[in-house]
């Protein structure tokens, strides 16, 4: 596959070879491509975490939630039984 790329992206690319971190603009193309992937996976994260606040908000107006003292009591207590194990 072949790239144009636009001068300021060859400038960055230039600036980032010149720091002595990169061998060639290969490695810098293979890092920027790993960080977009991990930047993708977050936004996914993100998704699925706004959509668990909603159901847990819809929950809460519902009155399905508990006092914060007994959530509190629940989660030390769940950590206690892992630190037995």
């Amino acid at each position: 596959m072949k790239l144009t790329l636009k001068p300021e992206h060859q400038k960055l690319i230039e600036a980032k070879l010149d720091t002595g971190r990169y061998a060639n603009p290969d490695e810098i193309i293979a890092e920027a491509l790993q960080l977009l992937s991990k930047r993708d996976q977050y936004q996914q994260w993100a998704e699925e975490v706004g959509q668990k606040i909603d159901i847990a908000a819809q929950q809460l107006e519902r009155g399905e939630g508990i006092e914060g003292e007994t959530a509190i009591a629940q989660l030390k207590a769940r950590l206690q039984k892992k630190r037995e194990v």
